[in-house]
């Protein structure tokens, strides 16, 4: 009995970690994976969130904000350099998502920037939000914080559904 009552509690345990792991979402024909931010120091101005959408659809869709209670806002930003000169800037429009293509939002790229934060994102932790499509509508989401400088890399067969993290 004493077996059988380690087992269950095994299996009720692996269950409820798969779904603290699992970190990818769905919203009709868009599949949005491992959101991550980096951890702030205190009192940082802004931080960027990262993830990657695929549209297995045949319409294009847009990614055009969001909403979190971490954060005052959240835009879409794009970065771009010209003559060695990085700049950023708003983009106003949202960031397209063609059919059949995938988008990744990436440190030095476009991205999700959360403006003043609420708190410091603080390594390990994690926090909702809401992405705001043109055509897919609200999602929610959750952003696992990594730590300053890294850069996680997405399992490409979401084996373990895990964020490794290299720095």
């Amino acid at each position: 009995m004493k077996l059988v009552k380690t087992l269950t509690l095994g299996l009720i345990l692996t269950a409820a970690a798969q779904g603290v792991l699992a970190h990818d979402y769905k919203a009709g024909p868009l599949a949005i994976d491992h959101p991550w931010a980096r951890a702030t120091p205190p009192g940082a101005p802004v931080a960027g969130g990262y993830l990657t959408i695929t549209n297995t659809g045949t319409e294009p869709d847009r990614l055009l904000g969001g909403s979190s209670d971490a954060a005052e806002a959240v835009e879409m930003h794009e970065s771009t350099i010209t003559d060695g000169v990085a700049r950023m800037r708003p983009a106003e429009d949202g960031i397209a998502i063609a059919p059949g293509e995938t988008l990744r939002l990436q440190p030095g790229a476009a991205h999700i920037m959360f403006v003043d934060p609420a708190k410091p994102l603080k390594d390990g932790e994690r926090f909702p939000a809401t992405l705001t499509f043109e055509k897919a509508g609200d999602v929610a989401v959750e952003f696992a914080i990594v730590p300053m400088g890294a850069t996680p890399e997405a399992p490409q067969n979401h084996e373990g559904h895990r964020v490794p993290v290299s720095q």
